[in-house]
């Protein structure tokens, strides 16, 4: 199949000025789009996607003793001091991915679906933050990764809470959707079908938004990066300090699996102790005999992630969008395992202590609608005001 480059550019070119605006606004690149249709037309699909998805050479499971239990005890209540008079400094900013829409919930902002009776993922984050800025003595920063998606409701359900200026939001990255035969792929009605290339934008979009910069400027000096489902991942400034103590730029939360669970596990691969999907695992690894997996809560050096640039590796992936066959490219967060020297973080999911309670759907939501209130009361962030 041959690449035509110039008339994918004159259907570029040709798009909506507003929509051209969007993207670009976005980080829209033109030439990495033109780069990754081009391989559309390379080689079989399945045997592409598999080669460009799987890593080489030899993959290994790690040792005990390179995933780090949580604190507890009298370490903890030390760790906790540490990570606390960090967090009095201005030195902590909670960094909340809340670009997703709840396409197994009704098709709606996931941020905005409520929990506990009205209050949505996004007030008990605002009364989460508002309760660690009344024990710090000062706000915390709270930074929202929004997307094309979902930015206009969450900006808007911000302003109707009033929050104050220490809490902001920034834009995902936005990009087009391609056939299978590297032409842009038109929806329904015929218009071009946009999508969010995944989380792993947050480097790049944080970086655009000025939020970083301007917090490394202050003085700050960790992000905590965390889901907006997953109402376990508070701010534990336990963990903080178990992060400042470890002297790595990066600390990944890891928690027992659960049957049936799947996700990204911390494995050696390419030279690297790194959190790998399973789709990226070599044909006849056993991801079984890795017994935690990533629960996407990081903690990472505010100058490690304004400054260090690495290239991203985009997965092809094909969606069914309106009945038909659909390519996008996405990334994943956890990338900044293979390019960061990371500590590994094994974390609770059991009763009040859990930090991982995510939410897909609405079952799901109702299995664990008693555990997320038990956690918010437990450490005071339920009855806490809304920012």
């Amino acid at each position: 199949m041959s690449f035509d480059q110039p008339a994918l550019l004159a259907q570029v070119a040709a798009l909506d000025p507003g929509l051209r605006a969007r993207l670009e606004a976005a980080g829209f690149d033109p030439a990495l789009f033109c780069a990754q249709a081009r391989s559309l037309t390379e080689g079989d699909p399945l045997t592409r996607r598999s080669l460009r998805n799987r890593v080489r050479g030899e993959v290994r499971v790690p040792t005990s003793g390179e995933l780090v239990e949580a604190p507890s005890g009298d370490d903890a209540q030390e760790l906790a001091r540490l990570g606390m008079s960090l967090i009095a400094r201005g030195g902590l900013a909670f960094c909340v991915m809340a670009g997703g829409m709840a396409t197994r919930m009704g098709g709606v902002v996931k941020a905005l679906v409520p929990v506990l009776g009205d209050a949505t993922f996004l007030d008990l984050r605002l009364l989460e933050n508002s309760a660690l800025g009344e024990r710090a003595g000062r706000p915390v920063p709270l930074w929202l990764m929004t997307s094309d998606a979902t930015d206009a409701r969450l900006r808007t359900a911000l302003e109707a809470a009033n929050a104050r200026p220490h809490i902001a939001t920034f834009t995902q990255n936005l990009s087009l959707r391609l056939t299978p035969e590297a032409a842009l792929f038109g929806d329904a009605g015929g218009q071009p079908s946009t999508y969010a290339p995944g989380h792993g934008d947050l480097p790049a979009a944080l970086r655009r938004s000025g939020l970083l910069e301007a917090f490394v400027a202050q003085g700050g000096d960790v992000v905590w990066i965390t889901n907006v489902d997953n109402l376990g991942a508070t701010v534990d400034p336990a963990i903080v300090g178990a992060f400042l103590r470890s002297g790595k730029p990066l600390m990944v939360e890891v928690c027992p699996k659960a049957p049936g669970d799947k996700g990204g596990i911390p494995v050696h691969a390419e030279e690297k102790l790194q959190i790998l999907e399973e789709f990226r695992l070599p044909e006849g690894f056993d991801a079984g005999a890795v017994r935690v997996f990533n629960t996407n809560t990081f903690l990472v050096s505010a100058k490690a992630l304004l400054t260090t640039r690495y290239p991203s590796t985009y997965f092809e992936v094909e969606k069914t969008v309106d009945g038909r066959p659909a390519i996008q490219f996405e990334r994943l967060l956890q990338e900044l395992t293979a390019h960061l020297d990371a500590s590994y973080l094994k974390v609770s999911r059991q009763g009040a202590a859990s930090r991982f309670e995510p939410v897909k759907d609405n079952a799901e939501l109702a299995a664990r609608r008693d555990a997320i209130e038990a956690i918010m009361r437990a450490r005071g962030i339920v009855g806490a005001r809304v920012c």
